[in-house]
């Protein structure tokens, strides 16, 4: 009796651990769907002018942190993509340069997997810059 008990505790225990393990899993997975910025986030209009000291702070943030995977010009081609196996955004594609001030500065902030939400680790003036430069990238 009390060895069939344990087995079940057993039994109970292990498939616990598998439904958990497979939860989390699934709670990493990047999702597929399209990554659009909440409408009042899109409509926020970058306060920082897209001077030559804008570009400048956004370049060397850019490429300190964006560049390992995004690439030094926006090619999606930074050392860190056949490294991690990730497909980042190309962000001199023109289809970038379509993207509002707003959804730029919300994914920077937000984040998505495999990409880091920049929210707590870069100041907001940092962020704006950081968008200011990436418009840079689209036309080169």
């Amino acid at each position: 009796m009390i060895l069939q008990s344990r087995f079940r505790l057993s039994v109970v225990v292990i498939f616990t651990v598998l439904i958990a393990s497979a939860l989390v899993t699934l709670s990493e997975e990047p999702s597929k769907g399209k990554w659009s910025a909440p409408a009042a986030e899109a409509q926020k209009k970058n306060p920082i002018a897209a001077n030559e000291s804008s570009l400048a702070a956004g370049h060397k943030i850019y490429s300190k942190t964006c560049a390992m995977c995004h690439g030094k010009t926006g090619e999606a081609d930074g050392p860190a993509v056949i490294e991690l196996n990730i497909h980042p955004a190309k962000l001199s594609d023109p289809k970038v340069a379509t993207e509002s001030d707003g959804s730029l500065f919300w994914r920077v902030t937000t984040g998505k997997k495999p990409m880091p939400a920049y929210g707590k680790r870069m100041s907001e003036t940092d962020r704006w810059n950081v968008v200011n430069y990436i418009r840079t990238l689209s036309k080169r």
